[in-house]
């Protein structure tokens, strides 16, 4: 994808998040490289070049840059909150504390901050709601609603019924009909994504940036009369040992089970999207043609667009029919770096 250096220097000049992974910035003056959002002050247009690849900046002779940290990939989640949420996974009744963060050398409210900007809630809430997810499903499983109640780090019934009831919207004693979906972040080569799973499968994966996310998460909320909760699911140690899989390039196929929600229509668009081969690419009028009305290239196009489960159920295979990368939700440079993988394209 060749963009003049006007494009890249106002994409740069405005911060825009849509150019994350279609170029760097290296600044002549400083030697050093910057990622498209930096924060730091921008340097006038002939004191800048642009680059394709992290790798060209630095055979440059570039350094990465400090404060975008160029580097990394986009929204990753830091390693020491890595370790945080495993050792949640492992025991969710565990209560981190300001002290626990200082003990393991890390600063406290750069936690809160994290969690606030990536989770919309506090440090002190995601916790509170993992042990909730987990005492849920105990008790959908038969468990006793006092004993999973202390198992969870609740010190009284009264406070964990109170937070049970804020989360669900009943009590741990009406949870029987409840339906959650799990949420989870997921990291890849190209970006942190969040899936979503019910008992049934896979219903969501989204890259974490995308526009219109906190309206993704509320219309899956609503289709399956459900609520989302931060916590494990079943399904998620198979896609995240599938997706790694797929970006070593040992994976084709991806076997995890899948919920998708939608229209009988939209899902009906989904699943010829599901017959598009590994390593090629179709049209949309060959996608209409394939689910047996060649006139329905806008709508199958806008059912595209619909899809929630990225890279499993594969839109990003279907390009224009003049052979141009359209519109894709995590953004084009994903959706070429995805073909280029796939060995679909080669630029």
């Amino acid at each position: 994808m060749q963009l003049s250096d006007d494009i890249m220097y106002q994409a740069s000049f405005q911060k825009n998040p849509e150019f994350e992974g279609v170029f760097w910035m290296g600044v002549k003056t400083t030697g050093i490289f910057c990622r498209p959002t930096c924060t730091a002050r921008k340097p006038k247009k002939e004191n800048v070049e642009f680059f394709q690849s992290t790798k060209d900046a630095i055979l440059k002779g570039y350094r990465p840059c400090k404060v975008c940290k160029p580097l990394e990939n986009f929204a990753e989640t830091p390693v020491y909150i890595q370790k945080i949420l495993e050792e949640l996974r492992e025991n969710p009744s565990l209560k981190f504390k300001d002290f626990d963060l200082v003990q393991c050398n890390i600063e406290p409210a750069t936690v809160r901050r994290w969690f606030q900007k990536n989770h919309g809630l506090t440090f002190h809430a995601f916790q509170r709601m993992f042990r909730l997810n987990t005492a849920f499903k105990k008790i959908q499983q038969g468990d006793n609603i006092i004993e999973t109640a202390y198992d969870s780090g609740f010190e009284s019934l009264s406070g964990f019924n109170e937070s049970f009831k804020s989360i669900f919207g009943v009590s741990p004693k009406n949870s029987k009909t409840q339906k959650i979906i799990d949420l989870k972040r997921i990291e890849t080569p190209i970006g942190t994504m969040y899936a979503a799973a019910v008992e049934e499968g896979i219903c969501m994966l989204d890259f974490t940036d995308r526009k219109m996310l906190e309206t993704e998460f509320k219309d899956l909320a609503k289709s399956l009369n459900a609520t989302i909760v931060q916590g494990e699911n079943p399904h998620f140690e198979n896609l995240e040992n599938e997706l790694a899989e797929y970006f070593e390039g040992s994976r084709t196929k991806f076997t995890v089970p899948l919920s998708p929600v939608g229209t009988e229509f939209q899902k009906s668009v989904w699943k010829v999207l599901e017959q598009i081969p590994y390593g090629e690419t179709w049209t949309y009028r060959k996608q209409s043609e394939v689910l047996g009305d060649a006139k329905k290239v806008r709508a199958v196009a806008n059912a595209n667009g619909m899809n929630k489960i990225s890279i499993i159920i594969p839109c990003h295979r279907v390009i224009g029919s003049n052979g141009t990368l359209t519109g894709y939700g995590g953004g084009i440079w994903r959706k070429q770096k995805l073909l280029e993988l796939e060995k679909a394209i080669l630029f």
